[in-house]
């Protein structure tokens, strides 16, 4: 027979969002994604934890897809916050405890995830964690974060939404047809050049001026040629007094130092 004890560990939630959450319309997806985000937040006396797609599916025992698809609805609803990525590259997300930013709205259908490929095709587009286009995302924001920390301007990019980000990506390997290489090589040297490294914080504003930016890339890697000093040849003043001689002129006013004659 199962014999929980709080010792063995409990999660403290105040009893007023608890109040709150029975007020709002969730569908089942949605209120077992906000007890496992609770768990493993609150659970461990932490207001925010690194948490993935991934690791929440198998909390749950639900379709990877479908918890996308929830999670994200929770995210839109400011009832789920996510401040950024985490150092195991999940999303570090919690509950929003300010249930007056909660927007009310009915909760998403669910569906089997099963569905047809036209009606595919008209859902928006979603990105998980082994998604490339995500870790695309993932890999240019954890540079841009840096960039910003040091210059004081966290603030700016705090709110980034990495399905945003990664659908950019998509755009600029898919749209734009820049190769995958050539965009981890621009993100490296962008978040290091002293000029762009704070003017590009986000992946949109690296697409808009990529072109721009992989042209200044590799004007910066061609080698500076040096300037020739100009080639000393003895022989060139010989023949410049032979000159001055042959024209006539007097060959004691002829001037060795510039090569050129002295005239009264």
């Amino acid at each position: 027979m199962a014999n929980p004890q709080l010792k063995n560990g409990h999660t403290r939630i105040a009893n007023e969002i608890l109040e709150e959450i029975m007020k709002l319309n969730l569908n089942g997806t949605q209120f077992r994604l906000l007890l496992a985000i609770w768990r493993y937040t609150y659970g461990f006396q932490r207001t925010t934890n690194d948490i993935s797609t991934s690791f929440l599916t198998r909390a749950i025992n639900a379709n990877r897809t479908q918890v996308s698809r929830e999670l994200a609805t929770l995210i839109d609803r400011n009832i789920v916050s996510v401040i950024g990525i985490g150092s195991k590259g999940g999303r570090e997300m919690g509950v929003n405890k300010n249930y007056e930013e909660w927007d009310e709205q009915l909760p998403s259908k669910e569906v089997d995830p099963e569905i047809s490929d036209q009606t595919k095709q008209a859902k928006k587009l979603k990105y998980d964690e082994e998604n490339t286009y995500y870790k695309m995302a993932v890999y240019f924001h954890e540079k841009v974060a840096a960039v910003a920390d040091e210059a004081g301007i966290s603030h700016l990019i705090k709110k980034s939404n990495m399905q945003t980000w990664a659908d950019d990506m998509r755009k600029l390997i898919e749209i734009d047809q820049v190769d995958k290489h050539l965009a981890k090589q621009v993100m490296d040297w962008v978040t290091q050049d002293s000029f762009w490294r704070t003017n590009v914080l986000s992946a949109k504003k690296l697409r808009e001026k990529f072109m721009e930016l992989a042209i200044k890339m590799n004007a910066d890697k061609k080698p500076v040629q040096p300037k020739q000093k100009p080639h000393y040849d003895p022989r060139d003043i010989e023949i410049a007094h032979q000159r001055w001689v042959q024209d006539g002129n007097d060959p004691e006013k002829f001037n060795w130092e510039t090569g050129k004659g002295e005239y009264d």
